[in-house]
């Protein structure tokens, strides 16, 4: 039997006009942007099928935008009667994934995630914070040319996507001398990335400190499927371990890689990517090209998935 696992977008995978086809064609998608506009109190959904991008790329309207977005692209995937038995997200995307696992109700996910998005925002002053992708190198690297640029300030890895992408995030300058030694390093490309805030460096800790008390007084239930948590690249299933999860992946780097290694270890052989997007099937490719990779986020690429799955997984 084909193990299948969800993967759910995170902040970067937003573009105006995205969830606006599939909700024009199936009425449970529109259902599902129109409650979080209920729930939020404000037009999200028009957001999300309008725009202006500056609008949407501001981080706490990205976080929920995405959220509802992919929520409404696995209610679609669901009622074709497509299910997964293990999940992951990127980031953001863990939320979504918690929601898709029954753990976390879908308004409480959208409230969460827009406050999270405000914290981290508003945890360092802007330009003093920075992201920067290295591409082509090894961890030890990478780690060794952070531990470099620390005279300047503080630098780490952020992003552990898939090999040889790894994202770092610290303060601004130690982020343009790690960019700098990555290229002496021989970085097949190194570059500041267009973001607001360094996240998922300890940069980020007074928004996880922030965050702690709303996710403290948000009523988690036991995950129907084991869902990897970005921190430890290992599964969440009991409420106290999916908060205390939601809380270090603030401030900690995002395991993707090692995430995706755990699902295959467990037998996954389908990867679906649901919601808006392709990076994350780029990242499963680039680990393993031994399984299938499938996307969804509109009726295309939907139709494209029930040809090649069916309409059972």
């Amino acid at each position: 039997m084909t193990k299948t696992a969800f993967l759910f977008p995170g902040q970067g995978a937003q573009y105006p006009g995205m969830g606006r086809d599939l909700a024009a064609a199936y009425p449970v998608a529109r259902q599902a942007l129109e409650e979080a506009d209920d729930i939020l109190e404000w037009g999200l959904s028009r957001l999300c099928f309008e725009g202006p991008a500056e609008e949407l790329e501001l981080t706490e309207n990205t976080q929920p935008a995405l959220l509802a977005t992919s929520v409404a692209c696995l209610r679609v995937l669901e009622q074709e009667g497509i299910h997964c038995q293990m999940a992951a997200g990127l980031s953001l995307g863990e939320y979504t994934a918690l929601v898709a696992a029954g753990a976390l109700d879908y308004g409480d996910a959208l409230r969460l995630v827009r406050r999270r998005g405000r914290y981290m925002q508003e945890a360092v002053p802007p330009g003093e914070g920075a992201m920067a992708a290295l591409l082509g190198l090894e961890r030890s690297v990478v780690q060794e040319i952070c531990e470099t640029a620390r005279p300047v300030g503080w630098v780490e890895p952020a992003n552990y996507n898939c090999p040889g992408q790894i994202v770092v995030a610290g303060e601004t300058a130690a982020v343009e001398r790690a960019v700098e030694l990555a290229r002496e390093a021989g970085a097949r490309r190194s570059v500041r990335l267009p973001v607001s805030a360094p996240f998922h460096c300890r940069l980020m800790e007074p928004a996880a400190r922030r965050l702690d008390h709303d996710l403290a007084e948000v009523e988690f239930r036991p995950a129907a499927f084991p869902v990897v948590a970005n921190e430890s690249a290992r599964p969440v299933l009991r409420p106290e371990d999916i908060r205390r999860a939601l809380k270090a992946q603030v401030s900690s780097p995002v395991l993707f890689e090692d995430s995706l290694r755990y699902l295959l270890e467990q037998g996954v052989t389908r990867f679906i990517e649901v919601g808006p997007g392709s990076a994350l099937t780029g990242f499963v490719r680039k680990v393993s090209r031994e399984v299938e990779t499938a996307r969804m986020e509109d009726p295309g690429t939907l139709g494209k998935l029930l040809e090649t799955v069916g309409r059972v997984c």
